[in-house]
């Protein structure tokens, strides 16, 4: 029997691991279960981090993990998913191709940004979406020091004032300047469309943020959105016009387009709806989960997000379910009822809030200690020593935040 898991990121990864993990619970051999990863590295791309500097040194290996637990890396990238004959087609990064038979399949496929059909923003715009973005843009940031210090040089531009669009623009003043020096004067703009700040984060947060961004200095333009950008700024919707030699885009993103391939209904993300178990409902053998999947988190109505939290879990529980319908073991529904988010403020600290009405439990200086530590210990694989990296991986106990309420 084989399991196959395509992804590497934080839903993958906690597959791969659940998944071993009840394999040894039941005392079944890596012959008796294959577990196989595909990815085109064996590497977790540390993405919520990725608005920080250095951004190359955010991964962490996961070949040593892997090997801990009896895990099947196959290095490549999925491109086809026949569903019908169970087979998943992979491109090595040599250019070949080899076929992988699955008798359980979990699409842990992500999700990239979405850039809509903007004039100018393919050419000009930078993110903080996937690695080889948030590289780009540190390559970009470092060569301003050579241009000039007219025509928007010093100005940045941040599309979409949600989590990730704060978190870059609260940052930048700080990583401008040790750029260009700690005299200069970096102008750093969030537009919105929406006419409020953090349009998902709720009231109670809100003037916790509104504050933060007047103590970095970051202007807002709400109730806007980019028109066009080309190479010395962006004209917005109202007619603005902004001189800026940096714009980042940050504004939604959408599930890999590797999930269309599976012939399951799908939300306004083009995830993959799925049951309490994280299968796709009318496709056997095949699972769901992390960004590819919406899911269930309770019975109140609240669904996952689209955020490493969410993904961790879900792909535990993606796992043990996928491992277990092949074991011939019960499943475990998939449940989150709790739920926090940590929101970076860059030199203003950050905001931390419980519940799913986001009620504010930590601000500033204390609330930056706990987002650092989320940063540089939570969200790492665990070590690769097979008992504590199978222990890791119970799927009851995965971003378990109960701790907090």
């Amino acid at each position: 029997m084989r399991l196959v898991i395509i992804g590497a990121g934080f839903a993958g990864m906690y597959a791969a691991l659940s998944a071993a993990r009840l394999r040894d619970i039941q005392g079944a051999s890596p012959e008796e279960l294959e577990i196989a990863l595909v990815a085109p590295e064996p590497t977790l791309v540390v993405r919520p981090r990725l608005y920080e500097p250095k951004p190359e040194t955010l991964t962490a290996p996961l070949l040593d993990v892997l090997k801990a637990i009896d895990v099947v890396y196959v290095q490549g990238s999925a491109e086809t998913i026949e569903t019908n004959s169970r087979m998943v087609q992979i491109t090595t990064a040599k250019g070949t191709r080899k076929t992988l038979s699955y008798d359980r399949l979990i699409v842990a496929t992500g999700s990239r940004l979405f850039r809509p059909n903007i004039p100018g923003l393919a050419e000009y715009g930078f993110s903080v979406d996937q690695l080889d973005d948030a590289v780009a843009l540190e390559k970009h940031l470092h060569g301003l020091a050579k241009r000039p210090a007219r025509n928007g040089r010093d100005t940045v531009v941040v599309a979409g004032g949600g989590f990730t669009g704060i978190e870059a623009a609260t940052e930048m003043p700080g990583r401008l300047r040790a750029i260009l020096g700690k005299d200069a004067k970096p102008r750093v703009i969030i537009v919105e469309r929406n006419p409020a700040i953090a349009p998902d984060m709720g009231e109670e947060p809100r003037p916790v943020i509104e504050d933060a961004l007047r103590k970095v200095g970051v202007e807002t333009r709400l109730g806007a959105g980019v028109a066009s950008l080309d190479e010395s700024g962006v004209t917005l919707a109202s007619g603005e016009r902004i001189e800026a030699e940096t714009v980042i885009w940050a504004a939604g993103i959408r599930a890999a387009p590797l999930t269309a391939q599976i012939p399951g209904e799908r939300d306004n993300f083009g995830r993959l709806l799925v049951d309490r178990d994280l299968r796709v409902p009318g496709v056997p053998g095949v699972f769901a989960t992390g960004d590819a999947a919406r899911a269930a988190c309770d019975d109140a109505g609240n669904y996952a997000l689209m955020s490493c939290q969410h993904a961790t879990r879900m792909g535990a529980f993606a796992g043990n379910n996928a491992a277990a319908e092949l074991l011939g073991v019960p499943t475990r529904p998939y449940h989150q009822k709790g739920y926090v988010t940590c929101l970076d403020l860059g030199e203003a600290g950050a905001l931390f809030t419980t519940g799913w009405e986001r009620k504010v439990a930590m601000v500033g200086d204390v609330g930056k200690k706990t987002k650092q530590e989320i940063n540089t210990v939570w969200i790492y694989p665990p070590r690769a020593e097979r008992a504590a990296a199978l222990a890791s991986a119970d799927p009851e106990r995965v971003t378990d935040v109960s701790g907090f309420f």
